[in-house]
């Protein structure tokens, strides 16, 4: 399960929301693969739902897969995520599927003190079990402004650069995220069978992008992850790489939503 659903971590990769980088709310739908062959055969889909009002973001993904390795051996998953974020706040409810069996985790991380305040504090619950409270390390970002944070490093021409963020939905805990841009020459390209997707205007860059687990410090990358990114927010052409098998995932639509004109404070 974790090594499917993991390819939309990207998508919550890597400044708060006023940071420069101005990701645009959208809805992406994408079709996943097994494989990066031209003709891989196909797995699932995800939709990367994301909304945005005047307090936060407001995040919706479900992913569904059918995996078949052998005639015999068949694997079928689903994972949905119904998230909301703030400045100094990321509260979600998660619920993962693997061939019928269903595991629920509910989890908040809150910064203390407020904006000015230092350490993020994690309390997350995974199924019956009791609550998991732990400290983030300092520089961790919440998934939305990580995201905020991967565009303005590309932006200001960062070759390579690491990131901490919070994922709520592989590890429950903190990556470590090495991110480093690509030759464009080297990007995946669209599949004969992909009907066309017209993409968003502006700058996009491919990168490559290893996670390991952050808050131990194991450099050990659990997965990899190739992507063309926007800047926007929107990804293209993904590919996870976790050493057992090699999923991918391409848009299959794309709906640009308008960001709400809010106040200043």
């Amino acid at each position: 399960m974790r090594s499917v659903v993991s390819f939309l971590v990207a998508a919550s990769v890597l400044s708060p929301l006023a940071a420069i980088a101005e990701v645009q709310p959208h809805r992406a739908e994408y079709t996943l693969r097994l494989g990066a062959a031209a003709n891989a055969p196909r797995i699932g889909t995800a939709v990367h739902d994301l909304t945005q009002d005047c307090a936060g973001w407001h995040l919706k993904r479900d992913i569904k897969t059918e995996i078949a390795l052998t005639t015999s051996w068949k694997m079928s998953l689903a994972s949905k995520l119904d998230s909301e974020e703030t400045r100094n706040a990321f509260r979600y409810g998660l619920a993962q599927t693997q061939n019928g069996t269903t595991r629920d985790v509910k989890g908040k991380i809150q910064r203390q003190g407020g904006e000015k305040g230092g350490e993020l504090k994690a309390d997350i619950v995974f199924g019956t079990n009791p609550p998991a409270q732990f400290v983030l390390p300092p520089p961790t970002l919440l998934p939305m402004a990580a995201i905020s944070h991967l565009i303005e490093r590309l932006a200001a021409k960062a070759a390579s650069f690491p990131a901490l963020m919070f994922d709520p939905e592989v590890i429950g805990d903190v990556f470590l995220v090495e991110v480093t841009e690509q030759d464009r020459a080297t990007l995946r390209g669209a599949r004969p069978a992909d009907k066309p997707v017209t993409l968003p205007p502006g700058k996009s860059w491919p990168v490559f992008m290893n996670f390991s687990r952050g808050r131990n410090q194991d450099t050990k990358p659990i997965f990899s992850v190739t992507a063309l990114v926007f800047d926007n927010g929107v990804l293209d052409r993904l590919t996870v790489e976790t050493g057992l098998l090699s999923v991918t995932a391409d848009l299959a639509s794309l709906e640009m939503r308008k960001a709400p004109v809010c106040p200043r404070s």
